[in-house]
């Protein structure tokens, strides 16, 4: 009974993470949402918030912002390279993401998330 009981726990904490929509593209100064961003957000969402969490903060996946992160991943294209090649358990996107996909969503977690 104890082990159902910590399963249900752990399955309703790993959902809580996964729940949600990804942070919205902030609007410029001319009221529009960088359209790379707004792909970056959508490809986020498909792809990367079931580990990472809706906002990015973790959950199978580790955390996608921060100290460590941002000195893990000081430019846009070494965060591109693991998100290309895969690391850990984390699974290669070079198949199922074009360049320009790949580009976006590395964006949108540098400087939206």
């Amino acid at each position: 009974m104890r082990r159902i009981f910590i399963v249900i726990i752990a399955a309703t904490v790993f959902a809580g993470s996964c729940a949600g929509s990804p942070p919205e593209v902030p609007v410029g100064a001319d009221g529009t949402a960088d359209a790379v961003l707004v792909v970056g957000r959508e490809v986020f969402g498909n792809s990367c918030k079931r580990c990472h969490g809706a906002s990015g903060g973790g959950g199978s996946g580790p955390r996608l912002h921060g100290d460590d992160f941002d000195d893990e991943f000081p430019d846009v294209e070494a965060l591109v390279d693991v998100i290309r090649s895969g690391r850990n358990q984390m699974p290669s996107f070079s198949s199922s993401l074009t360049e320009e996909q790949l580009d976006a969503v590395a964006r949108y977690i540098r400087e939206v998330l």
